[in-house]
This record gives C-alpha cells, structure tokens and sequence, in this order.
C-alpha cells in the first residue's frame, strides 16, 4: 500500500492547500448544504458529527449519515467522530476510511450531553481534554491502523501555556492537522464571548503540522486578518456560514437567493425535513423576528414543498418592502444591511447588572444574568419559550432553582444518586460497578451477585443428575447381566 500523506503533504496535496472549511455541524452540514457550500468559496468541508459506537454497530446509521452521501463533487471531506474508546474509534474509522480523506476526532463540543459520562453516547469531545493519556492511545492506534490521516479539531485551555502542551501533545501522538477553536468548553451559549487569536497565534507557532482557525469569523475580511495575525493555513466557520452561504465569495446575497438555491439542491440529494428547516430558519433569521406569523407557519409545515412555499412568501413580502424602502434609510434592529440580506446573526452580550459578590468582569455578569433568568418568577417574558409552554401546561409549576429539591449527586458521574443505592452511586454507575464486582444492589433492582449464585447451583444440579443417572444406568446394565442368560 502507498505510505499515507502526512502534515503539510497531506493539506497541499490531498486538502488541496485548502484555506476555507465549513465546519462539521451536528445536523446542518449534511450533504446539501455541503454542496451549496462549495459553490460558494467552500474548498473543504466537514461530515456531522458522527457518534463512533453507534457508527460502529449501526448499519443504517453509517448509510445515512455517510455512505448514501457520497458524491464526486463533495471532495475533499473530512468524517467527524466523537468517541472515548481506542478500539471503537478505530473501527468506526475503518468504516468510514474508504468514504473521506482523513478522520477527525472531536475533541471541542462543549455541549452537555458530551459531559454525561453516566450517558451511552456522553463523555466525549471538549470534555475529554484532561484525559492526555486517553487521547494519546486513541490518536496512535488510529494512525497506526487506518489508511488515511487522522485529524484533531480542540478549544483551548484558559492559560495559553497549557494550551501549547495540549497540542503538541496531539501532534506527537499523530495528529496530521489542527484545529483550534479559540473559546474554552465555557464559553457556550449566553457566555460565548469573543475567541482568543492570541491562543490561536501560540498554538501556530508551537507545532510543526498544518493549522485551521475557528472563532470570530462574520465577513471574509475577517477571515484573511485572522489567516495574517495567526499565521494558521486556513480559517473554519459555522454559525457564519449558516447565516451566509456565500461568505467565503465576500457577497451579501439576497436570503431568497440562498434559500432557493439550497431547496433546489435538497430536491437532487434529499436530507431529513428537520435539516432543512433548521437552514431556511438560519437564512431567514432576521426577517422572522419581524414576520412572526410565517415563523409559525414555517415551524408547522410537514413537507420540502411547504417549506418552499413559506419562503416564497418570506420573499414577495421582502420585495415589496424592498419596493417601498426610502432610499438613505437605515435598517432596522441595528443590523448592517436590510432583514433581507445574508448577514452574521450577532448574539446580545450579558445585561450590566450587580453580581452578589462584586465581580465586575463580563464572565461574572454573564452567571448573574443567568442565574438572575432561572431564579425570576412572575412575568413570562423571563422565561425561554420551552419554559413558558410548560407554564401555560401548568401554571403552578414553578422554575426557582431555590425551591427545587437538593439531590446528593452521584460520587462518579454527579447526577443524582439512587437514594437507597449500597454504593451511593446513580444507577447507570451502579450498575457498571455491580457487573464488575459481581455485587447485588436491592435499591436498583440489581442481582448480578444472586443471579450468578443461583447460576452455579443450577450447573452442579445439573451435574449430579447426570452422575446419578450414570449410576442408575450402570446399576441396571449390571443387573441386566447378572438375570440374563449366562449361554447367550
């Protein structure tokens, strides 16, 4: 076999020198969207994230998810997976070598579920990070065994030190290429906060294999400053490119333009309806804060045809206030161009407010809003919209986090223990533990102990009777021969 391309000889010849990637997105970068990507600047593109075990022993999900996708134009890619586990990692690799040009271990989600080690599918991505030797064996086995590189795409520690260590860690055990996403696993969601470059910009010059960016990255002009201030090789984006396909091309399309053109390429590979949604969703983000009743329609309709009919409506009234708008006026909702035009959704930084404790600075501010939403009662306007539904559900259900029972948390995991659990642990950990040390735990129901007993009761009853009835049958034979004929 070919000796596989390695570092710099991989990204030149097999990546293409690529220098704009669309990154891997749970449930938005299937193969659709990957192909209207590429039209518009794309030159690399990653697969969803794939969960190795299920991968693993899932036929269909390794149809759907990765074989049925494969299309010529859709080169280079690059197969996303999250795992904890050496062996399993490798063989969902094996699995998907034949169907990409290298395999990327995800190591950046900084979602729950990637936190829930009790879970069959958590304990993975950002979350292993502090697990150096687990990543070590995980990346050296794979590059050892599969035939294409293998890839690490990380977030990056609070100290740029440690950072530093991390990656070049990754690279020695056989890391062909890096991403560093420049938040820690912290910053999500209402704590997003602006990436560090400067992380990004230490890690650069540190290691000796080829580099992409992830963070901060609205406009094209933001992709060619960040490639010159880090020094990286290529720039990543996600949420940018969900908002503006044609990113990479420095345009601002019409979002009617973007959103047809996608549905068009949906009718030639067809994807889950929820993934085409979830698109026209992102697309039309800014007109739907302002026509709310076609947000609604858009939420309930059932088919692709459906869906195209809300965005033609979406668009005809676009165009007329197109047609109405005064020239030299400003845009509404303190956006850069008109609702209609692809533009970067910019999400609210935390409300100043008086932390408890003093601290002024905007982390601290982004837990006291937090904590500020989750505590307060009364108007719903407080509320997240999961929230108020349950209100209107039950409206004595209350959401204090004061007045929500305290669970003493399991010792391993850190849900909530069984409450007559012998080892003090949740069920999920408790049955781990029980199967290994062949125990009994009465509060959950397991019996692994009793069961195994009763087991080796039963083989040796099983036993003696058949050593009983060897007797009985040689007994009989004797008997036989001692009444017979002694001439016959």
């Amino acid at each position: 076999a070919m000796p596989k391309p390695q570092g710099f000889e991989f990204w030149k010849t097999t990546l293409k020198g690529a220098r704009y990637i669309v990154a891997p997105m749970v449930d938005q970068s299937e193969l659709a969207w990957r192909l209207l990507s590429r039209r518009h600047g794309a030159q690399l593109c990653y697969t969803p994230m794939l969960h190795a075990q299920v991968f693993v022993r899932d036929a269909n999900y390794r149809r759907e998810n990765l074989y049925n996708e494969a299309c010529p134009e859709d080169r280079p890619l690059i197969a996303q997976f999250c795992a904890n586990d050496p062996e399993v990692f490798v063989q969902a690799a094996l699995l998907a070598q034949d169907y990409c040009d290298a395999i990327d271990l995800n190591l950046g989600c900084p979602q729950m579920i990637a936190k829930r080690a009790s879970s069959f599918l958590g304990h993975y991505g950002a979350f292993l990070q502090e697990e150096w030797d687990l990543l070590r064996k995980m990346i050296s086995m794979a590059n050892e065994k599969i035939s294409v590189p293998i890839t690490c795409k990380i977030r990056v520690f609070p100290e740029i030190d440690k950072t530093v260590k991390y990656a070049k860690m990754l690279e020695e055990a056989g890391c062909q290429l890096l991403t560093v996403h420049g938040r820690t696993k912290e910053q999500k969601g209402a704590l997003t906060g602006v990436a560090s470059w400067e992380h990004i910009k230490a890690v650069r010059k540190a290691v000796g294999i080829p580099m992409f960016a992830n963070g901060n990255i609205q406009y094209l002009s933001d992709v060619h400053q960040c490639i010159e201030e880090t020094g990286v090789e290529g720039v990543m984006i996600a949420e940018g490119n969900l908002h503006n396909p044609a990113l990479f091309e420095g345009r601002s399309p019409p979002v009617w333009e973007m959103a047809e053109e996608y549905l068009e390429v949906v009718h030639q590979h067809p994807c889950s309806l929820s993934y085409v949604r979830a698109h026209l969703f992102k697309l039309w983000h800014h007109t739907l804060q302002i026509h709310q009743e076609l947000r609604e329609e858009l939420a309930k309709v059932k088919t692709i045809a459906g869906m195209a009919q809300v965005s033609q409506e979406l668009k005809k009234r676009c165009q007329e206030e197109l047609a109405n708008q005064v020239e030299g006026e400003k845009p509404a909702g303190g956006l850069l161009y008109p609702h209609w035009i692809c533009q970067p959704y910019v999400r609210p930084g935390p409300k100043d407010v008086q932390c408890e404790n003093g601290k002024s600075t905007a982390l601290a501010k982004s837990v006291c809003v937090k904590r500020a939403l989750e505590v307060t009662e009364g108007s719903s306007e407080f509320l997240s919209k999961n929230k108020q539904k349950k209100k209107a559900r039950n409206p004595n259900k209350n959401f204090s986090l004061e007045q929500k029972p305290k669970y003493i948390k399991c010792e391993q995991c850190g849900n909530p223990k069984g409450n007559k659990c012998v080892f003090s642990l949740c069920r999920g950990c408790c049955k781990k533990k029980s199967y290994k040390e062949m125990a009994d735990c009465p509060g959950h129901g397991l019996l692994f102990k009793t069961k195994y007993e009763k087991s080796l009761k039963w083989n040796s009853g099983l036993a003696e009777g058949q050593v009983n009835g060897e007797r009985r049958e040689d007994t009989a034979t004797e008997r036989d021969r001692s009444e017979g004929d002694p001439v016959a």
